[in-house]
């Protein structure tokens, strides 16, 4: 069934399920865009946040993002594709599909040629706009002229996410005193993994690499794709590698949601071909960053020393006061262990059959463009007391420790269960 005929078939879906709510096919047929996981638009449907405890005020914020929406990772991802359809049109090889398909990708080209990496115009807006959103809900934090530490990777793309949050919260308010820094000294918390983890997310040794090629394998049939696009199966037979062509087009089609350009390729796929390259994607990326049973927590491990520097920067700003913010920005390889090891919901979840994940884990939910995690502190003006609530891209959600008043959790409670994780 063609995708077009299907989304008719899935509108009663919700766009966004909770955190811990189970991924259906349904919902994949419904929003095809999801099926681009990782590549999926920072979602803009926030749940109405939950008045803080009577007497509480916000004082700090602790925040870990993701960077923006950006390009496919280099310009090849888009131009060995324009190569090969340019060739094909020039030797009369594609269909009207395939000659329109040519026409397309020149339109993208023209304004992805060069930005391999980048981060989109889309990209600044979010951040921008989670920036005024954490201004305009906590507004007493960022009074006055308090300091805001903001720190990124060395990658562009993480350190233009950072200057576009920090610009606009300089807007809203010209006092902040942020300071910037992008630097190898700090890239042992902001994006750190341990040579252990690394040997096991291996895609050419590493213990799960053998039963996901087969999967990978099963789930990838680029035959009626490559027929649609190309009428002279002697080019296809020189020229064309379908899984290679299938994948390629995948990736462009996934990524056109953060782009400018107003193109889509989900027209030249089926619903069933999208969930099915999808599950390759979101196996890959839970094995890679997630806590897959078989890895024993060695990949989770990764983000101890960016939970240590959260609680470290969070006993600073309360002994020492006048921090309103400690912002860091780094990747989708970050945020995912972090959440694990915060054990936010069911981010933490463990399994290892690849048939079985994307129904407790789905990348899309854990770590769109822009994902973050915001610590928000409360002090009680008269005891002195302290409560933090966390929030997953701007949604509250819970963590295994004991309160009765969720989402607020006492401070020294939060702090106790992470200490003794990192211990």
């Amino acid at each position: 069934m063609k995708l077009k005929q299907i989304l008719l078939c899935g509108l009663m879906v919700l766009c966004c399920a909770p955190l811990g709510a189970q991924t259906s096919k349904e919902e994949m047929f419904a929003t095809p865009e999801k099926t681009g996981g990782v590549y999926w638009a920072y979602p803009l449907d926030f749940a109405p946040q939950t008045k803080a405890p009577k007497g509480y005020k916000p004082f700090y914020i602790s925040h870990y993002g993701r960077h923006g929406s950006r390009y496919l990772i280099g310009d090849r991802d888009y131009k060995w594709l324009v190569d090969l359809f340019e060739e094909a049109h020039r030797a009369h090889a594609l269909t009207g599909l395939g000659e329109d398909t040519y026409r397309r990708l020149l339109k993208v080209w023209e304004e992805a040629e060069g930005h391999g990496g980048d981060l989109t115009p889309l990209g600044v807006r979010q951040h921008r706009g989670i920036a005024e959103r954490m201004y305009a809900s906590f507004p007493e934090v960022f009074k006055g002229n308090p300091f805001i530490s903001a720190r990124s990777t060395v990658v562009l793309r993480c350190a233009m996410s950072m200057v576009a949050f920090g610009d606009r919260l300089k807007e809203l308010n010209p006092d902040l005193r942020i300071s910037y820094e992008a630097s190898e000294k700090y890239m042992d918390y902001l994006n750190y993994h341990t040579d252990e983890s690394n040997r096991f997310t291996s895609s050419q040794d590493g213990p799960w690499a053998e039963e996901y090629r087969k999967f990978e394998e099963a789930h990838t049939n680029p035959e009626r794709l490559v027929a649609s696009l190309f009428k002279d199966k002697h080019f296809v037979l020189k020229k064309v590698n379908p899984k290679e062509l299938m994948w390629g087009m995948y990736w462009v089609a996934s990524d056109m949601q953060n782009a400018e350009t107003k193109v889509s390729f989900y027209d030249l796929f089926e619903a069933q071909e999208l969930f099915d390259l999808w599950q390759c994607v979101n196996y890959r990326f839970y094995v890679g960053n997630a806590n897959h049973a078989d890895g024993k927590g060695i990949v989770v491990a990764n983000a101890k020393s960016l939970l240590r520097n959260i609680l470290d920067s969070a006993d600073e700003a309360i002994r020492e006061g006048g921090i309103a913010a400690t912002l860091r920005f780094g990747h989708d390889g970050n945020v995912i262990p972090l959440v694990a090891l915060m054990r936010i919901e069911n981010c933490n979840v463990a399994v290892s059959d690849p048939y079985e994940v994307y129904k407790v884990w789905s990348d899309f939910k854990v770590v769109p463009m822009a994902a973050n995690v915001q610590i928000i502190f409360f002090r009680n003006e008269k005891s002195g007391d302290i409560l933090v609530k966390v929030m997953h891209n701007e949604n509250e959600v819970h963590i295994p420790v004991e309160t009765d008043m969720f989402p607020y959790y006492k401070w020294e409670d939060v702090e106790r269960f992470y200490r003794d994780l990192l211990n």
